[in-house]
């Protein structure tokens, strides 16, 4: 019988010691790496061999899938995004997908307050200046009495509402699903539309999945509809946010500053017009990547891995529809 064959292509799983790493080798499964995010080209020149498949961030095709067959058996998501993966042909192949929700909500909202601190402050202005020799400044703002609007109050957009708060901040909230206790304890106003929501801010934190509604939800009709000068910040998915159309509202002023950790394109070409703005803050996607969330993650998704090898349930499964059957 050939060994068990696992690929993994998360880099922050692979460059983070832990928990993690002890708990895969102690299954005796042959792992095989790859940098990852994978677009579909290399994902697929990979396939064929794997029994297991830990991922980030990589396309995983219908294309992707059929290769994989028949050998493939599970995907364990590093993670909880699952736009990039053809869920449905996972699922109608009988292969579970497993995610780790509840892992990173902590480090994506301080994530969030790092972005919109150093919009705020001129951050990158004033060190720009100093490490060059010089004494530049510019006048920033407070957040305090400010409005933060959150589209997405799930669990992170809850740890940014709670974050807002000890800034002094108010707070409005857009979500098709509202935690009515979690808003009173903390005077999270609930918004009956993103209009509402759009109408209100100071800042626009998005923490919503990618959806065909969610696509391209900031755009120029709905920029036209917020205060001038508003900042907005991304930690979710860059296609939630029109390049273009964000690109041109910052060179206009029309929005204030754009902090984002996602892009339409990771990682970026040389000319993506969202890189080189003054008034726009580009990270690696790396809201999630601390010491202690990608050893959350990472445990989380070894461990769904190793329990649905075993035909275990797994701790969370984006199709559970589909049974778990033991490989190993």
């Amino acid at each position: 019988m050939a060994k068990t064959r696992i690929l993994l292509t998360t880099t922050s799983f692979q460059d983070t010691p832990g928990e993690h790493h002890r708990m895969l080798k102690e299954t005796g499964w042959e792992v095989v790496t790859a940098r990852g995010p994978l677009n579909e080209a290399d994902t697929l020149a990979l396939m064929g061999d794997f029994d297991g498949y830990v991922c980030g961030d990589d396309m995983i095709t219908a294309a992707v899938i059929e290769k994989a067959l028949p050998r493939l058996k599970v995907v364990s998501k590093y993670g909880i995004g699952v736009d990039k993966i053809d869920v449905k042909t996972l699922t109608a192949k009988g292969i579970p997908l497993c995610f780790t929700p509840g892992v990173n909500h902590t480090t994506v909202a301080e994530h969030t307050f790092l972005l919109l601190l150093a919009l705020e402050k001129n951050f990158y202005f004033h060190t720009d200046s100093t490490r060059s020799g010089g004494w530049k400044r510019k006048t920033g703002h407070e957040l305090l009495d400010k409005t933060i609007g959150i589209i997405g109050m799930g669990r992170i957009g809850k740890e940014v509402a709670v974050r807002a708060r000890a800034f002094g901040m108010k707070v409005v909230g857009f979500d098709l699903y509202w935690d009515d206790k979690f808003a009173a304890q903390h005077e999270v106003k609930r918004a009956a539309t993103m209009d509402e929501v759009f109408a209100a801010s100071d800042y626009l934190s998005l923490h919503t999945n990618l959806t065909p509604e969610t696509r391209d939800l900031v755009r120029a009709e709905t920029i036209a509809k917020m205060k001038p000068g508003v900042l907005i910040l991304n930690c979710a998915r860059g296609e939630i946010v029109h390049t273009a159309d964000i690109a041109e509202a910052l060179r206009s002023g029309r929005v204030g500053g754009y902090g984002t950790d996602v892009l339409d394109e990771e990682p970026p070409r040389a000319d993506h017009p969202l890189t080189k703005l003054p008034n726009c803050i580009v990270t690696p996607h790396i809201g999630s990547r601390t010491a202690e969330s990608v050893q959350r993650q990472a445990v989380a998704a070894v461990t769904n891995l190793i329990r649905a090898m075993h035909g275990e349930k797994p701790l969370a499964q984006i199709n559970p529809e589909v049974p778990v059957k033991k490989v190993v």
